[in-house]
């Protein structure tokens, strides 16, 4: 998706990634850049003093699309992948097994928490691609279903 921003009367154009993924990529300038969106913080929660920082591009956040997947990463029909970079420190399942939809795939801990990938579907198993303590990168394929 493009956006154009202007920032100090200068127009960016800015071209971003998947919104459901985290982070989302955004390109400015052929430069891209990794953006962790945070939700709104309710208006009677007072925010918390902070130092100036230097003007940076703001892009209006547009309507949030449908549902994400349950696992928190974007997966197509036959693959789960990695929603945030980190490190696999559990796989729950086998080769071969089927899963039910919600069912634990493996834990993967970023920042020094422990996310539990989940099956966004029923299925089977057809291939790890992960081993425990491998480093993954977002959007790295864990685990694939079999057809």
């Amino acid at each position: 998706m493009i956006v154009r921003v202007k920032v100090q009367n200068k127009e960016y154009e800015v071209e971003i990634s998947d919104l459901n993924a985290r982070p989302v990529l955004a390109t400015v300038e052929g430069q891209t850049f990794e953006v962790w969106p945070e939700e709104a913080v309710a208006a009677s929660t007072p925010a918390p003093a902070a130092a100036p920082v230097a003007a940076r591009p703001e892009v209006e956040k547009p309507a949030r699309p449908a549902a994400a997947p349950a696992n928190g990463g974007s997966s197509s029909a036959n693959a789960v992948t990695a929603p945030i970079p980190g490190v696999i420190v559990a796989i729950a399942v086998k080769e071969g097994q089927s899963v039910a939809q919600g069912e634990e795939l493996l834990t993967l801990e970023a920042m020094k928490m422990k996310n539990a990938i989940r099956a966004e579907r029923a299925g089977k198993i057809g291939a790890i691609k992960v081993s425990v303590g491998d480093h993954v990168r977002h959007g790295q394929v864990l685990v694939e279903y079999s057809a």
